[in-house]
């Protein structure tokens, strides 16, 4: 296996990939590497390049609200760092706890956070990437509202590193709530927990967060020792004392609440960020299927879930977790049935080869062909790794 090669400057990663593009060598570009078994296998390249040794903060105006980073920098190291100015980036999702800020980018993750706070796309407020014809290219800056020119960093966000190489980034920061509460209910059945997620997002409850958990991944976090069992609905508030007190006070209507304490709500939401990779430790032939539905069909995708199954009730996204290939196979293709988009989001080394990844990328895929080829004409960049079509 090729040695990996570790840039030290923006400048030294530019100077690598005109190297491998005038070889007409295979790149297989990542940062930490911790999303190895997220989306497709990069195919063997003659190059390996790690971005991790890419970790200065270039810039940070704290009053301003924005910070530019190299991509390599800890992603969690980035958000202590934020803490000490009480701010931060709010995304988080499977593996995020070790992952790099280029990583998070480039794979678009985000989590429970987004129903309030938004994805990548919404943080991110430039970018200078390094592209295969050996050029460092800027786009946007550091003005939260900028509209000058066409913002291509929104091209390279979920690119998986197939387009360009993430090089710095500039985000747009979110001051640190003063205060935050979740709030975990019990439901009997799918549809009375559907109707108290309907009351409180079209009630005047503004939650950060609002997932759903089937019994079976509330069994599995061991949720019973909050008092919690069957369908669960757990709803995240932010804000100032004030704020909190509102929320509790109108959230009663949603049922009978159990408060989580602080430690007993950071464990919460960790075990549930960490579902993923603790799945794929225990299962090597496990996957995990992500779909997008609209907000009406979401109770109905989560109920579809035989194993383990969590919403992002507020904004359609559900997850399900197998130990099998062919049992995400088949739930994933009675998904796109039903007109929800999916992908297998991660799968065990052994699994990729049995699993159609992306089944049905939709129409606009050809769209996206035509771009690979203006930024890498040679096919040369992360081969594979956009779900193995790209």
């Amino acid at each position: 296996m090729p040695e990996i090669q570790q840039p030290e400057t923006t400048e030294e990663l530019r100077r690598l990939l005109a190297s491998a593009a005038q070889a007409k060598r295979a790149v297989e570009l990542f940062g930490a590497n911790t999303k190895r078994l997220m989306a497709g296998s990069v195919a063997p390249g003659g190059f390996r390049i790690s971005t991790a040794k890419l970790t200065r903060i270039v810039q940070y105006e704290p009053r301003d609200l924005t910070i530019s980073v190299e991509a390599g920098i800890p992603f969690a190291d980035l958000n202590r760092e934020l803490a000490r100015n009480g701010q931060m980036i709010p995304l988080e999702g499977a593996y995020s706890d070790e992952g790099t800020a280029g990583g998070m980018i480039a794979a678009n993750v985000s989590g429970s956070r987004r129903r309030l706070y938004g994805t990548a796309r919404d943080l991110v407020i430039g970018m200078k990437f390094a592209t295969m014809d050996g050029k460092l290219v800027q786009s946007g800056g550091m003005v939260v509202k900028n509209v000058a020119g066409l913002d291509m960093a929104k091209l390279l966000i979920g690119s998986f590193g197939t387009l360009a190489v993430v090089a710095t980034i500039n985000f747009k920061l979110t001051p640190k709530p003063a205060a935050a509460r979740t709030l975990i209910f019990s439901f009997d059945d799918i549809k009375t927990a559907m109707q108290a997620r309907d009351a409180a997002i079209r009630g005047v409850l503004n939650p950060v967060a609002l997932d759903l958990l089937n019994p079976v991944l509330a069994a599995q976090l061991n949720l019973t020792s909050l008092s919690a069992k069957g369908f669960i609905l757990a709803v995240s508030f932010a804000g100032n004392d004030a704020v909190i007190e509102r929320s509790n006070r109108e959230a009663q209507s949603l049922g009978a609440p159990r408060g989580l304490s602080p430690e007993e709500e950071s464990r919460f939401w960790s075990a549930l960020r960490n579902v993923t990779p603790r799945h794929l430790e225990k299962f090597k032939e496990g996957a995990v299927c992500r779909v997008s539905t609209t907000l009406n069909d979401c109770g109905e995708a989560l109920a579809s879930v035989e194993g383990s199954g969590h919403a992002h009730a507020a904004s359609g996204v559900v997850r399900a977790w197998f130990s099998r290939p062919d049992a995400a196979t088949r739930w994933l293709n009675n998904s796109l049935k039903r007109d929800w988009k999916g992908v297998v989001e991660f799968s065990g080394d052994s699994a990729k080869p049995n699993l159609s990844l992306w089944p049905n990328p939709g129409g606009d895929f050809a769209i996206m062909k035509q771009i690979k080829h203006m930024f890498d004409p040679e096919g040369l960049l992360n081969r594979g790794r956009l779900y193995g079509l790209l």
